[in-house]
């Protein structure tokens, strides 16, 4: 592949709903431009960008994938994005680094929520999108049907620059609204036909309105415009790249990516509608020498900077850095800095990637997208430089996990295998999390849903051959006492020479307003118990309240007042004290009515007006309670609830599944309440029955 200039580039995400054809279309692109000699299909496990095992066992895209194409003395970069929800990291990281999105939509199945989630990521970054109607060749398509929800639900900058021609439910050809022209498909060279009756008032119609969109793009076509003057096709098309480029035009196309129909068509508007690199703004950073403000222009001749969006483990080249050049160039030679590790990378030469298989190339210029293999400081998301002219650019915003599953090893002893494993994988994904709880000591898996954790554990066993266990994570309870109670601690024994013995007596009491988990009250008087030994007495008594008298959780919200002891002179030490604070603890929290509290989160859930009696139907059946409904605008709703952990912890999924995938949420810990008596009962027992087991 030759050098192209920063004007020559197209950078393109391919995003949308799952299995509406993203695939098949750049593979369809890839095949006509000739990138690839022969179509893979997804269904065959064959299709280029789709190359992971996972992906290939699923049917579905899993990890974003770049798929260059030389068209027209250009260079179309397309990055097909994963459309399952739990991928969704693959879609940020995607738009972080194109100029442009193509928007996919099925000729049957319409607008689908993917789509709606894929038209608000691009209108929160301001980036210019179109939609493709595809599968045109499937039975029952019906463009003007899914046309008319696209610009129902997204507004009327949605406007076609193609309106399909159809023979019975045969996809013939299209009508190009910009010039009023028609073309059957033919195997040679699309040829040029009449319009069909059917479509002339849609045509213009729909020509009406590009007209006053290239009007809008400066004052002399306005003038024409008003003038009653007709448009050229080259005035006509300044203004139609000039509403994409600012997101007041939202083009649509129609193909069938399957038989390769309207693809050509397709990547010849790619190339003379979309953006190229330096239409965009400035890159904006900041000095990581002072933090004083930086900004890079899509410019050779500025000094060299680029950001990772995507880092691939490959079992043959070894770790392999996708990055986007924001400045300047990078060649086999070209010195390459670090600033957030504050390194200095070797630079092995520069590739370019197609699907998973990379190709050397002599350079990467400002606007284009390319790889370097085994940097060994570099990670998703660091920016690279040049040493002399640093510059260090903000991070690509993840979403954020939201369910976690206990992770160990399925077989014992390959504990280290899992963890560094999942670490290693940790270095493609920064959408999932690999930590220890503090509160049960579970390591927890942490992922965007169910089948995200599922395929990285299925990761784990391809790339590493070893096999990782999930559970549901442990729940952290913990224990309290809500009255007081006095006890004595009484340790004395006797074999022989020295013996132990500790007496204290202790007051234990509930701390009513939480204000600590634990403190000490020191009340001995006259020597009782001699002041070297009480603080062994805190300690032991520290060291007691990890585990409570109920199911063994730890206890909070206690005071515990030393008022009485004593002692022997020969036999008293350190550790009879210790022992005797713990006996003490056993009897007089056993006394003080213990019992089991349970974490409240606050929970945030934005979702569709149409949805709020399901979302409030399902908090109460949790044990939740309502706190408040906020409208958002748009139609959408936040309810707002606190809710027990322990009914919680897969609503990632459940949520889902109510809102069709329309409804988000986050959340935060808000406090310990007690557990109802006939669910606490269960826990109780249950804790009982697996100490028993960890005994024998």
């Amino acid at each position: 592949m030759k050098t192209y200039s920063t004007k020559q580039i197209r950078n393109v995400g391919m995003i949308g709903h799952g299995g509406e054809g993203k695939t098949t279309l750049t593979e369809a692109m890839l095949f006509t431009s000739g990138a690839i000699g022969r179509m893979g299909s997804v269904d065959a496990g064959t299709a280029t960008t789709d190359y992971d095992p996972e992906e290939i066992k699923r049917q579905i895209s899993i990890s974003a994938a770049l798929a260059p194409i030389e068209w027209s003395d250009h260079k179309i970069n397309i990055i097909d994005a994963p459309g399952y929800f739990d991928f969704e990291g693959e879609v940020q990281s995607t738009l972080a680094v194109v100029d442009a999105a193509i928007i996919v939509v099925g000729a049957v199945s319409g607008v689908t929520v993917g789509a709606g989630k894929a038209f608000k990521l691009c209108k929160e970054q301001n980036l210019p999108r179109a939609f493709v109607i595809n599968r045109m060749d499937t039975e029952n398509a019906n463009f003007a049907k899914v046309f008319g929800a696209l610009r129902d639900q997204f507004g009327p900058s949605v406007v076609p620059l193609q309106l399909p021609i159809m023979n019975g439910e045969k996809f013939v050809g299209y009508v190009d609204i910009a010039s009023r022209e028609a073309y059957e498909f033919d195997p040679k060279q699309n040829k040029k036909v009449a319009i069909p009756a059917d479509l002339v008032d849609y045509v213009e119609e729909y020509h009406s309105i590009l007209v006053e969109t290239a009007a809008e793009s400066s004052e002399e076509l306005m003038e024409k415009f008003f003038e009653g003057e007709n448009f050229t096709i080259d005035e006509l098309t300044v203004g139609i790249r000039t509403g994409i480029l600012t997101a007041s035009l939202t083009p649509v196309f129609c193909t069938a990516a399957s038989t390769q129909l309207g693809v050509t068509r397709l990547m010849d508007s790619i190339v003379r509608f979309f953006p190229a690199p330096d239409e965009a703004a400035a890159k904006e950073g900041t000095n990581p020498k002072d933090d004083s403000p930086v900004k890079r222009t899509f410019s050779v001749d500025e000094p060299f900077s680029a950001q990772v969006f995507k880092t691939l483990a490959d079992a043959f080249v070894g770790k392999i850095s996708l990055f986007k050049v924001y400045s300047g160039k990078i060649t086999a030679d070209t010195q390459v800095y670090n600033p957030t590790s504050e390194k200095n990378e070797k630079n092995s030469g520069v590739l370019y990637m197609v699907g998973k298989k990379t190709y050397s190339i002599d350079e990467i210029v400002a606007g284009d997208i390319g790889a370097v293999a085994k940097l060994q400081y570099t990670a998703t998301g660091d920016t690279l430089c040049d040493p002399q002219n640093q510059v260090e650019y903000p991070r690509i915003e993840f979403v954020p996990p939201s369910i976690s599953m206990a992770v160990t090893a399925k077989k014992r002893g390959e504990e280290d295998k899992v963890f560094g494993g999942l670490y290693k994988l940790l270095e493609e994904d920064g959408t999932f999390k690999v930590e220890k709880s503090v509160e049960t000591g579970d390591m927890l898996l942490s992922g965007v849903g169910e089948m995200h954790i599922d395929v990285i554990c299925a990761k784990l066993k391809n790339k590493f051959n070893v096999e990782a266990e999930l559970q549901d994570p442990k729940i952290p309870y913990r224990e309290t006492i809500k009255k007081s109670a006095k006890a004595q601690g009484r340790h004395k024994k006797q074999s022989g020479g020295h013996g132990q013995f500790g007496d204290v007596w202790v007051e234990f009491e509930p701390i009513l307003d939480g204000s600590s988990e634990f403190e000490f009250v020191d009340k001995i008087v006259g020597g009782v118990v001699p002041r070297n030994f009480i603080p062994a007495v805190e300690k032991g008594l520290r060291e007691a309240v990890n585990k409570g008298v109920l199911a063994g959780y730890p206890m909070i919200n206690i005071r515990c007042t030393l008022y009485d002891g004593s002692y022997h002179a020969v036999d008293s030490n350190e550790m009879a004290f210790r022992t005797a604070a713990r006996l003490a603890y056993k009897k007089g929290c056993a006394e003080a009515q213990p019992t089991l509290l349970e974490p409240i989160y606050t929970y945030k859930v934005v979702v569709p007006d149409d949805y709020m009696g399901d979302i409030i139907g399902d908090m109460n059946r949790r044990r939740g309670r309502i706190l408040g409904m906020n409208p958002l605008g748009g139609g959408v709703q936040e309810v707002v609830a606190e809710v027990p952990y322990a009914e919680m912890f897969k609503y990632a999924t459940d949520l889902r599944s109510m809102t069709q995938g329309r409804g988000s949420f986050s959340s935060s810990f808000e406090r310990y309440d007690e557990v109802p008596g006939n669910i606490a009962a269960k826990i109780i027992e249950k804790a009982k029955k697996e100490g028993e087991e960890e005994e024998d």
